[in-house]
């Protein structure tokens, strides 16, 4: 299988604005977000489908999606803190991590062709970072 944008990420062959990142995950914001703070969720190991992940690598997944979504609640301070697993539009299984206040807000899909504001994900990046103990 050829390699993923993700995996290129993982590899660090293409910048991200990453926020956390143990040794079977990372997280990092989306280039195209539907809120301030929508992060992906992504195992090192690249599987394309979230549901044929190892029993490890997926627990280790839902265990970043959660420590994301509580850092997401506590730095952006949205009502809410959502996650969806699309699995369409990159083979590489991924979970995204996003605040919002509205059904609407969560239901938003951005422009995927927009601008891509580096220096303001850059900014958001270095509230969001995780730090491990």
């Amino acid at each position: 299988m050829e390699d993923s944008i993700f995996t290129k990420i993982v590899k660090g062959e293409i910048p991200s604005h990453k926020i956390y990142e143990d040794d079977r995950t990372i997280a990092f914001l989306d280039i195209h977000p539907k809120y301030e703070g929508h992060c992906l969720v992504v195992p090192k190991n690249q599987v394309e489908f979230i549901w044929d992940l190892s029993e490890e690598d997926y627990t280790a997944v839902m265990s970043t999606v959660r420590m994301v979504a509580k850092r997401l609640r506590e730095v952006i301070q949205a009502k809410y803190v959502g996650s969806q697993i699309v699995g369409i539009d990159v083979p590489h299984a991924h979970v995204h991590v996003f605040p919002f206040n509205t059904v609407e807000e969560f239901r938003f899909t951005p422009d995927k062709n927009g601008p891509v504001d580096n220096s303001k994900l850059a900014s958001i990046a270095e509230k969001l970072l995780i730090e491990v103990k």
